[in-house]
């Protein structure tokens, strides 16, 4: 969208209520921060997340990032911003919501469908910040999805909230090339640096009435579901370049793993090895190079291990690996 650079007319602030959980939203969050502060065409008048959860070993009740975020950021304004952790968005939560009389529902990876009752609240509608280039990778994982499929660019949409999953007009939308060495976590902080800036200028058209969307084209979506731990099993049947995929959308999470008798082995970093043919059963550690890693045999390809880790163990570079555990000659599974 084109970016205005006229001044916003007096009254007409838009106030805004902001969903979101993980770190990619934390940006966002901070760049509308910003404006409230240094120009006031915006309001954030509360910070809807999930509420704390037990986390790690010691099981110690941790807030999402965007709750950090938001009590950090609270510091550069008037008054601390409200937090909202429902269980879950029912009547109750609405009624309260309506209260709170915000005009605009933002929402970056909340990771809920919104009800058309609870859009129905907000006077200017909803808008959500979402990873793909809409149509491509509507859901739940689109940052995962692009590098599992090998694709050479990816981008940001910015799209109206409608009661179909991801299926809003687009209000503006960037694309941007992959090297194909992106990692789900590096990719990610590329989107929250582009997102945040891209979602001010998209609210500050709102604040002055210029909501005008593209719809989008039904006949080019796709879709991409939410991943569990069990999809980072790696399946040594694949090829080389699948499997590096993998390890690296699996990147923080849910990390990709073998079983190294019977024990979980994660595989944390590595890249095909083209210096070698295949010559082994699929899941083989053939040996090492000296400037890559561990090799292990593919269905197609070998591939090279630098960095990885018995579970409930340290992360280890390879050289460091093997002083504790030998297994060159072993199978993988």
């Amino acid at each position: 969208m084109k970016d205005s650079t006229k001044p916003v007319q007096k009254g007409s602030e838009v106030r805004i209520i902001f969903a979101g959980n993980p770190e990619i939203a934390v940006l966002s969050l901070e760049s509308l921060v910003n404006s409230q502060v240094s120009d006031g065409f915006c309001e954030i008048s509360a910070v809807l997340t999930n509420p704390d959860t037990m986390k790690g070993r010691k099981n110690i009740l941790a807030p999402t990032e965007i709750s950090r975020a938001a009590e950090i950021f609270s510091e550069r304004l008037a008054a601390p911003l409200v937090q909202l952790k429902p269980e879950s968005i029912d009547d109750d939560f609405i009624e309260r919501i309506a209260e709170i009389n915000a005009d605009l529902l933002i929402s970056f990876a909340y990771g809920t469908l919104f009800s058309r009752k609870f859009l129905s609240v907000f006077p200017k509608g909803g808008i959500n910040v979402h990873p793909s280039l809409l149509p491509k990778y509507r859901g739940a994982a689109p940052v995962q999805q692009v590098i599992l499929n090998g694709e050479r660019e990816t981008g940001i949409t910015i799209q109206r909230i409608t009661a179909k999953l991801d299926s809003g007009d687009i209000l503006a939308q960037q694309s941007f090339p992959l090297s194909g060495r992106e990692s789900s976590l590096s990719l990610s902080s590329i989107v929250a640096e582009k997102a945040a800036a891209m979602l001010v200028r998209v609210v500050k058209d709102i604040a002055e009435d210029k909501q005008a969307g593209t719809p989008q084209n039904e006949s080019g979506a796709s879709y991409c579901a939410k991943f569990t731990k069990n999809d980072g099993l790696i399946d040594w049947n694949k090829s080389a370049c699948s499997i590096d995929a993998q390890i690296r959308a699996f990147t923080p999470w849910p990390l990709s793993w073998t079983h190294h008798k019977g024990r979980v082995l994660y595989i944390l970093a590595g890249m095909p090895y083209h210096d070698i043919i295949d010559k082994g059963k699929t899941g083989a550690v053939l040996g090492t190079d000296k400037k890559t890693g561990i090799l292990i045999q593919t269905g197609d390809g070998v591939f090279s291990v630098s960095r990885l880790q018995y579970n409930t163990k340290k992360a280890l570079g390879w050289k460091d690996f093997l002083n504790g555990a030998n297994i060159i000659g072993d199978i993988l599974e």
